[in-house]
């Protein structure tokens, strides 16, 4: 077993109860009194000298860097532990190298496409089983306890379609039978939803998104709130040579920092855009979380702050029709990731769904005319007057 890193010393004048907006600021900021440095330095180094005060020895299985910000992610996600990976696939891979063949997972059937081709490209060669559900429907519940996996694989909201999962409602049915519950928190973002709260064992991030949120570093999370899940992500992290570069990790260490500001600003846009294009006669559908119209909509505010900054739309155009459509827009840059300060859009069918075969996308709902729209900061009325300049063409 790989012992958990050292507990982190952070400021004490932080008060316990801090809130979210100060705690990112505030929480793992360690490795500065050398110096006074009011931000942690960047450890641009491979290898440390045996003995020194931090236990450190290869940043392959540790920097301050990794340390700082696995204690504010902890502290965000009000979690014990945190463990930070290169990519958000690769927080998936640490948690999929723990199941073991003749395992089963249970996952919700719109899942991120990269997860997808892992459990199907990879995970079904070393003999581990798969089934998709449509979890968003309690009728369907009953398989868990009846199949009774390893992992239960949940996102909320989901990629692209943004269903809302009761999640409190699945980890109790599948603690009752021992399964463990992942639940992908990236949409959502850590300030928005608490999955460990709700009853997940692990929550995922691809810090890559809101948690850095400059579109300018990759990274991923797994936290939990046992020592043994930390102590696999560990492992897997060190096995695997799943790290993160230190750069990367100081970028989103800073990123963090305004992640509760950025927040609220992709919330409020996307609900404008979103309730503006629900009542403009050329839009066939829309789907925000936090839109009555939405058919989890009690539950998404129930279970989240915030609708967060990613919308759906279906204007009713062939594939042929939604590309050209994407391509007249000038603010909504076409490029797949999300929750960076500028807005995004994306065709899921071609782009982040591509590499699921077209029965199964479509079976889940992901159909050629849909777009998702990775609302940025910018102001409102600029992207409002964007979109409806590139409607008007169609």
């Amino acid at each position: 077993m790989f012992e958990c890193a050292p507990t982190m010393r952070d400021d004490p004048t932080v008060p316990a109860d801090a809130r979210f907006e100060t705690r990112a600021i505030h929480i793992g900021q360690d490795y500065r009194s050398e110096t006074g440095a009011v931000i942690p330095p960047i450890y641009m180094t491979s290898t440390f000298e045996t003995g020194n005060p931090g236990s450190f020895d290869y940043t392959r299985s540790g920097n301050p860097n990794f340390r700082n910000l696995q204690t504010t992610l902890a502290s965000l996600e009000n979690a014990k532990h945190a463990t930070i990976f290169a990519s958000g696939v690769s927080a998936i891979t640490a948690i999929a190298f723990g199941l073991k063949a003749g395992d089963t997972i249970i996952s919700e059937q719109n899942i991120y496409g990269c997860t997808y081709r892992l459990f199907e490209r990879v995970l079904r060669k070393f003999g581990v089983s798969i089934q998709y559900v449509d979890l968003a429907n309690p009728d369907n519940y009953g398989l868990i306890a009846e199949q009774k996996p390893a992992l239960l694989w949940l996102e909320s909201p989901t990629n692209p379609l943004l269903k809302i999962l009761d999640i409190r409602a699945l980890a109790d049915v599948a603690h009752s039978v021992g399964t463990a519950v992942v639940v992908d928190n990236t949409f959502a973002s850590s300030l928005l939803q608490k999955p460990l709260d709700l009853g997940a064992d692990l929550s995922l991030l691809s810090t890559t998104k809101y948690t850095n949120g400059h579109s300018d570093a990759l990274g991923g999370a797994v936290c939990s709130n046992t020592d043994e899940w930390q102590e696999k992500m560990i492992f897997a992290q060190k096995a695997l040579g799943l790290q993160p570069s230190p750069f990367d990790t100081w970028l989103t260490s800073r990123g963090a920092k305004t992640e509760a500001l950025r927040m609220e600003r992709h919330n409020a846009n996307a609900l404008t855009l979103a309730t503006r294009l629900e009542a403009h006669p050329r839009v066939k559908s829309v789907r925000y979380p936090f839109l009555p119209s939405h058919p989890q909509y009690d539950l998404a505010k129930k279970q989240m702050t915030g609708g967060s900054g990613m919308m759906l739309a279906d204007f009713g155009h062939t594939q042929e029709g939604a590309l050209a459509f994407i391509r007249r827009l000038h603010l909504f840059t076409q490029a797949e990731s999300l929750g960076g300060i500028e807005s995004l859009v994306c065709h899921p069918a071609t782009m982040t769904h591509a590499s699921v075969p077209k029965d199964v996308r479509e079976a889940a709902g992901i159909t050629d005319g849909l777009i998702r729209f990775s609302v940025g900061i910018e102001h409102v009325e600029d992207l409002w007057i964007d979109i409806e300049r590139a409607l008007a063409v169609g």
